[in-house]
């Protein structure tokens, strides 16, 4: 019989709603060591998080997330909240021995992400920061192109992130576009997730220099959102993180990189986007169509060379698909967050080491303060150690 694994999930919506699809979907569909159970459901709002720990199949649910994390029946917790609490939290769990998976940004700060890697390693627990985009197979498969010498040399990272949802000058002021509840905007938002593939896939960034911009810099204030669709009142108030950035880059293995994040390109709804040059060939992918690759490759012959496009769901080929479904029968974005919780899940059975880390967290965090701090110099910025 498998070993439980009791889970706290902290937060409800948007995201809770992700996470609690992946702990329903991982037992099912893949054979574990451990059992993820669904403990408690927490969020500030009795009703509210009542409701949805009934439709999302939570046992219980709480209001308080000091008394659950300190519960002896939970084993980890999952944090899915806002930006600004996501260090308490993170913090608070792991002094109380729990494993801790938390949503991307790690923190608001260089600071609270550092104190939350130093906390979760001396207390010796698992900890995981979600950049589930990792967890698809095609960047799996990208990774091993590149680990396989299959693009040689790395020249170039491109990649741009772009979304449309604030165009419109009237959507209100949620709390993504203040600053001090969300530390940034398309930057800390969007270009996390690019920068945190650019480690994975090309290595370390060791300076940057970048601009960002806020187009619109007042909107009317929130009175209420679910998902994307939110309603304002008639008062204004001043738009605190930016709307767009951009920033230049070099990796420790001499290769350039530019990124590019932006919530203002109509017609982009979840555009992540980035292209990888080498020596010896090329890899593109798009989020937007993510059981595919494109690969080319200088090696073919002359008279067949172009980019292929490889659909990444073979069976024994490709990771994690045997777990699904017959080859060319696709998987979607939300799949990328039950594959992190596998991974999370046998790291925890195995005791081997979570990945993405909160170090991993760390480094994106490091690199999003070294942009801002370009952004309002207009120097190159060294990346801090970690």
């Amino acid at each position: 019989m498998a070993k439980k694994v009791n889970v706290a999930l902290i937060g409800y919506k948007f995201m809770g709603k992700a996470h609690s699809n992946a702990f329903r979907q991982a037992p099912v569909f893949f054979d574990l060591d451990v059992e993820p159970v669904m403990k408690v459901l927490v969020g500030r709002d009795e009703a509210g998080v009542k409701a949805a720990a009934e439709k999302l199949g939570w046992e219980s649910y709480a209001t308080d997330y000091r008394e659950v994390v300190n519960r002896p029946d939970i084993d980890l917790v999952d944090i899915v909240t806002g930006n600004t609490s996501h260090a308490e939290i993170a913090i608070a769990a792991a002094k109380a021995g729990k494993h801790v998976f938390c949503e991307k940004p790690l923190a608001m700060t260089v600071g609270e992400a550092r104190e939350m890697t130093q906390v979760a390693e001396k207390a010796g627990v698992k900890h995981c920061v979600n950049f589930n985009y990792r967890k698809l197979p095609s960047i799996q498969l990208a990774k091993r192109l590149i680990d396989e010498g299959a693009i040689g040399r790395i020249f170039h990272w491109r990649s741009v992130y772009l979304q449309d949802w604030i165009v419109d000058p009237e959507f209100p002021l949620v709390w993504r576009l203040n600053k001090a509840e969300a530390g940034s905007g398309a930057l800390g938002d969007l270009a996390a997730h690019s920068i945190d593939l650019a480690h994975f896939l090309v290595g370390d960034i060791t300076a940057v220099t970048g601009h960002m911009e806020t187009f619109i810099k007042e909107r009317p204030v929130a009175t209420s959102m679910s998902g994307l669709v939110a309603t304002g009142s008639e008062e204004r108030a001043p738009v605190t993180v930016d709307d767009g950035t951009i920033f230049l880059a070099r990796f420790a293995n001499g290769a350039i990189g530019t990124f590019e994040a932006t919530r203002f390109a109509p017609g982009h709804r979840n555009g992540n986007m980035f292209e990888i040059n080498g020596s010896e060939g090329s890899i593109r992918f798009n989020v937007e169509r993510l059981n595919e690759l494109e690969f080319y490759s200088r090696r073919d012959p002359a008279h067949a060379q172009g980019f292929r496009t490889i659909s990444v769901t073979e069976g024994g080929e490709h990771r994690w698909i045997n777990a699904w479904w017959p080859a060319g029968h696709i998987i979607g974005w939300e799949h990328s967050f039950t594959h992190q919780v596998v991974d999370l899940l046998e790291a925890i059975a195995q005791d081997k080491p979570a990945t993405p880390d909160f170090r991993d967290g760390l480094r994106v965090q490091l690199v999003l303060d070294a942009v801002e701090r370009s952004a309002q110099s207009g120097q190159w910025v060294s990346i801090e150690k970690e």
